[in-house]
């Protein structure tokens, strides 16, 4: 199936139907994050960590995925996921 359909927070709320469109959708697995901030823009990088040798003293960890957005984006992003780790634990028990 090409286009998947889902109502948003934001598209219910208005009405309005939202039509996801993966078509050019890829997957990926990462084992690493991390982000860093400007006034006017979020950076998240995602990439794998593949080297498990602890005793090295240093890793490489190979980026894959850069996301740039908004404040205004990330925040609806934090908002999102807080939200899903919740009902995570809800269902599986609190990660610690």
């Amino acid at each position: 199936m090409a286009e998947a359909e889902r109502k948003t927070d934001a598209a219910a709320a208005s009405g309005q139907r939202v039509k996801w469109n993966v078509e050019s959708l890829k997957s990926s697995y990462v084992n690493f994050a991390n982000a860093n901030s400007t006034k006017e823009e979020v950076v998240l990088n995602f990439g794998l960590n593949a080297s498990w040798d602890r005793t090295q003293p240093e890793m490489e960890i190979e980026l894959g995925h850069r996301l740039v957005m908004s404040p205004f984006a990330a925040k609806r992003l934090t908002e999102l996921l807080a939200r899903l780790m919740d009902e995570y634990e809800t269902r599986y028990g609190p990660l610690k």
